[in-house]
């Protein structure tokens, strides 16, 4: 089933992006929704989301205006890894507020490979990296400059390199808040990065 959505998208790809790049992604983010939602049904089922209390939460702090926004503007997403499906937990969260079908990411280059789901992301301007300034750098501001025209709110999601969350991570988390006065993080991972600017 999930290859038909494919095939679907390289079609669409192939017939009508050369022409308008806009009516594609419109397009795009329907193919693309059917075919998440496939995966996201299974986790829904698999996990019993409905009737029970999962050991794995998802946690939204925001205030009621930022609530209200979730799902209609474009929003950078800076998540932490807590395991190994956090993408999924983050589809299900863009599926709650409308987004699954133009929600993006800047991913390692190696994920474009997987079969249907890494090709999909491509045909959905997934930004693929090498973890290499170097190399990224021009990739990463072409890849942003692309989606200036964006047509519909997107999230683009960011799990910032070293996040994998583990107790000797939060603890260093932690130590680093407190030395350099902000809040002390219970639950999440400060990202201590060397950083750039692009425009």
């Amino acid at each position: 089933m999930r290859v038909v959505f494919f095939g679907f998208q390289a079609i669409v790809f192939i017939l009508i992006r050369p022409f308008s790049k806009r009516v594609h992604r419109r397009i795009n983010k329907e193919i693309v929704e059917l075919l998440w939602l496939v995966l996201i049904w299974v986790f829904d089922w698999w996990a019993n989301m409905k009737s029970v209390q999962l050991p794995l939460q998802v946690e939204l702090y925001a205030d009621a205006e930022t609530l209200e926004l979730l799902g209609k503007e474009h929003a950078l997403m800076i998540c932490n890894h807590r395991s190994d499906i956090d993408w999924l937990v983050g589809w299900v969260l863009a599926q709650r507020f409308g987004c699954l079908g133009s929600g993006l990411a800047l991913i390692k280059k190696e994920a474009a490979y997987l079969p249907v789901l890494g090709w999909s992301m491509w045909f959905s301007d997934y930004i693929f990296l090498e973890r290499s300034w170097a190399k990224d750098q021009n990739r990463l501001k072409s890849g942003l400059d692309g989606l200036r025209d964006f047509p519909q709110p997107f999230w683009l999601a960011l799990f910032v390199e070293g996040t994998r969350f583990t107790q000797e991570k939060l603890l260093a988390a932690q130590e680093y808040a407190r030395s350099v006065g902000m809040p002390v993080p219970r639950k999440v991972l400060i990202p201590r990065t060397k950083g750039f600017v692009t425009r």
